[in-house]
């Protein structure tokens, strides 16, 4: 098993400048972190000069990255904005391959009110099948996650609802695109499947987005180990299976870098205890 962490809790550091991305790798390499995570918006430009720098720090920390999460909306409504929104992650393949990232986290978009079932779905999938070949050009693993809702959306994800989730995840199962499958995002959207859903997919998943929640039905996020998802349970069924491939720490506790120390000691007790 391999270890990263997506930082949820610094990204008000990282976002003013408080904090760079050199500095939170090193501080994931103090971690014996296998690599480090980042979202998307956390790449403050595409310039050559700044995405240089950005990949000097990590050398120098002696780290890399094992994914960037990113938010494509291929549900849409608009035709001519999911063409954007196919343009918008062709652009991010590239940053992530110039900063040598392993993995780019992909969802279905939002749950568009004007947006159906079958259609959205459809939507999703030709989406994600688009950009494929660029992502394989490049050298980037496209994961599809059983998605929520980021800051920047209307709309909870499209996907989040697990047998919505599951015919896009059959959909691709034919194509080099993989998933991140998210240890809360099941209980957000109010059932108690969780596991049962990851034995679904558990062929294409190749990674984990070890994250909690406090309430079920909702995102409310907290330290993990503190709230009610099984992560536990979700590690035995992946042993059980003889999966051994990236845990995402998702870091959402809100208490800074103790937190992340708590969320990595945690995860790592609970992995040997499965």
């Amino acid at each position: 098993m391999k270890l990263s962490c997506l930082p949820v809790s610094l990204f008000k550091e990282l976002d003013s400048g408080e904090m760079t991305i050199p500095q939170w790798a090193e501080y994931g390499k103090g971690l014996n972190l296998d690599a480090v995570d980042l979202m998307m918006v956390n790449i403050k430009a595409h310039t050559p000069k700044y995405l240089g720098t950005i990949r000097a720090g990590l050398e120098e920390a002696g780290i890399g990255i094992a994914m960037i999460t990113t938010y494509p909306d291929f549900t849409h409504p608009c035709a001519t904005q999911r063409e954007r929104e196919i343009e918008y992650l062709r652009n991010d393949i590239a940053v992530a391959s110039q900063l040598n990232a392993k993995f780019l986290r992909v969802t279905a978009g939002q749950a568009h009110p004007e947006t159906g079932i079958e259609e959205g779905t459809q939507w999703a999938i030709d989406g994600l099948k688009s950009v494929e070949a660029v992502a394989e050009k490049f050298g980037v693993k496209l994961v599809y996650e059983d998605h929520s809702k980021p800051g920047g959306w209307d709309y909870m994800d499209f996907s989040n609802p697990p047998d919505i989730f599951l015919a896009i995840a059959k959909g691709i199962k034919d194509t080099s695109i993989g998933i991140n499958f998210d240890t809360a995002n099941i209980l957000v959207a109010g059932e108690d499947r969780t596991v049962e859903v990851l034995e679904q997919v558990i062929d294409q998943v190749e990674t984990i987005h070890v994250a909690e929640t406090s309430t079920k039905g909702e995102m409310a996020p907290v330290l993990l180990g503190t709230g009610i998802v099984p992560i536990k349970d979700v590690f035995t069924c992946l042993k059980k299976h003889n999966w051994d491939k990236w845990l995402c720490i998702e870091e959402w506790g809100n208490q800074g870098l103790p937190g992340i120390d708590k969320a990595v000691e945690y995860t790592r007790t609970t992995w040997n205890e499965a």
